[in-house]
């Protein structure tokens, strides 16, 4: 059996909240998800989670990349420490996407940031719950590749996981549309440039000072004080009524422009749910369960939860 999980995440969540009833919708839909969960009872999970410039830099910056070993540095509060990699598992997809004419990079110690620690807390209750394939999805990084890879990613990863006969659950981590103050390489102070190249741990103090400003800039978010590109509800909308669609061919025509100006420098964080809803389809037919959206400025975020599950022969 096979099933997928979207999943919004925001470093804000818990620091600049909404309204407690936009809390209460949220709480709601992620309750439903982690029932489906449940339900699912998966015996491996395929995790697809951008880095925010905490474990990949651009001494060396792959499209995606599959880890063998994990471990989380535990920003904005997140857990830190070691996930629990199925490294049996890892290698056989990575095998199974090489052989597919995907060129995969693999990790043998990979750095993640609250792009992965926070599905994993928030679905099965912390980062060493649950078997685990961490595969990094760039969504920051420029240059970007084709939208139609990371589909490529995502179907190659789906055949090569159904041939280990297991109960496997697909996760999608970000997005939707954000233009959260992430830095860029181009025209960036030489302090600056270096770190994006070098990934020089920060400090805990220059990390706090980092989160703050990431809290602050939500705020001035919220206020309508900022030059930051608006949440996008008919692109966001678009994005998983082409999920729910089953017409993930469509993405191919996607292009890096497009995405960032109707949904922002962040955008390509989708790219996750993309590769996870192509796994899915991989085998056969599936059909989405479930589906919650909000437009939530306090965490820069059109915030979405989405479950999906294999149709199967005869029915469901």
């Amino acid at each position: 059996m096979t099933a997928a999980v979207g999943l919004s995440h925001s470093p804000l969540i818990g620091k600049n909240d909404p309204a407690p009833d936009v809390i209460a919708a949220v709480d709601a839909a992620v309750g439903e998800a982690r029932a489906f969960v449940r339900a699912v009872d998966p015996e491996l999970v395929v995790l697809y989670a951008p880095d925010h410039y905490n474990g990949f830099f651009y001494r060396e910056m792959p499209p995606f990349c599959l880890a063998t070993e994990a471990a989380a540095v535990g920003d904005f509060g997140s857990a830190a420490g070691p996930l629990s990699v199925d490294a049996e598992a890892a290698r056989a997809i990575a095998r199974g996407v090489l052989d597919r004419g995907v060129d995969l990079t693999v990790s043998a110690r990979m750095t993640v940031d609250h792009g992965f620690a926070q599905p994993l807390e928030v679905l099965f209750g912390g980062i060493d719950k649950i078997p685990v394939v961490p595969v990094f999805v760039n969504g920051v990084a420029t240059p970007l590749g084709p939208v139609s890879r990371i589909r490529a990613l995502g179907t190659a990863v789906g055949e090569a996981a159904a041939e280990l006969d297991r109960r496997v659950l697909f996760i999608g981590s970000g997005g939707l549309s954000h233009d959260p103050p992430v830095p860029v390489l181009d025209g960036a102070p030489p302090r600056v440039a270096d770190a994006l190249i070098e990934g020089h741990p920060p400090t805990p103090e220059q990390r706090a000072r980092g989160e703050q400003r990431v809290i602050q800039a939500g705020r001035d978010y919220a206020a309508g004080a900022t030059t930051m590109i608006p949440i996008n509800p008919s692109w966001d909308n678009l994005v998983l009524d082409t999920l729910e669609s089953g017409r993930l061919a469509d993405v191919d025509g996607w292009t890096v422009e497009w995405m960032g100006a109707e949904g922002g420098g962040s955008a390509h964080e989708v790219r996750t749910w993309i590769a996870a809803f192509a796994s899915l389809a991989a085998t056969g037919e599936y059909r989405m369960t479930s589906r919650f959206y909000r437009a939530i400025p306090e965490w820069i975020a059109g915030f979405a939860v989405a479950t999906a599950e294999a149709v199967r022969a005869g029915g469901r």
